[in-house]
């Protein structure tokens, strides 16, 4: 599942001479991202979090790549640690920004991870959540690719698990692959990930 996630890190071209330090530590978290060092990049995004405590992004990152990395976790103590840590900064970013879109669909995924590790234990209680959760996201940027792509991920999974065709929620996924590819993210370090996901369900999941 992590891998189905995990996108190329976001490098910009910017002049050295020019960076702040802020710009140089997100490229540098970055970096060690797109290198699969995944917990020195959430350490990275955290200590600028702290450094930066009216923007939203850094904390945005940890609880992102946390919960990223709780898919196949096989502990309980492990998953919950992980996700108990992705809860505090994805709550840190939306009492920076409520309200926002790209961190409510992360706290679905949050719940998914539970949800992933055990079904019986967790998916009752937090797969109500979840729904509220993407149709909230939905009502607040219906035309943000993420967002699309994660609200029919989800349905797609809630029809697999109750037996019911998938075949309705591909027409949604190609309108988050194509939302991805003409959108301009002008928000610098804002997610902008998405495309490579949607091709990939669109793949496996809808037989193109």
């Amino acid at each position: 599942m992590k891998k189905l996630f995990l996108f190329i890190g976001i490098l910009f071209a910017l002049n050295a001479t020019s960076q702040t330090q802020y710009e140089k530590g997100m490229m540098k978290a970055f970096d060690l991202w797109s290198k699969g060092k995944d917990m020195e990049a959430a350490n990275l995004f955290e200590r600028i979090s702290q450094a930066e405590k009216d923007n939203w992004i850094p904390a945005y990152y940890v609880g992102y790549i946390n919960v990223l990395s709780a898919f196949g976790v096989k502990d309980e103590a492990k998953l919950k640690a992980k996700l108990e840590k992705a809860e505090e900064f994805l709550g840190i970013a939306l009492s920076i920004k409520p309200n926002n879109p790209e961190v409510m669909i992360i706290q679905a995924l949050h719940n998914t991870a539970y949800i992933a590790f055990d079904g019986q234990k967790y998916g009752m209680s937090l797969s109500m959540k979840n729904s509220e959760i993407l149709g909230k996201a939905l009502k607040l940027a219906p035309n943000n690719p993420r967002v699309i792509l994660q609200k029919a991920e989800w349905d797609m999974g809630s029809a697999k698990y109750f037996g019911q065709p998938t075949d309705p929620y591909c027409k949604d996924i190609k309108r988050a692959l194509e939302l991805a590819k003409k959108e301009n993210v002008t928000t610098e370090f804002a997610p902008s990930w998405g495309k490579d996901r949607a091709e990939q369900v669109l793949k496996q999941s809808c037989g193109e």
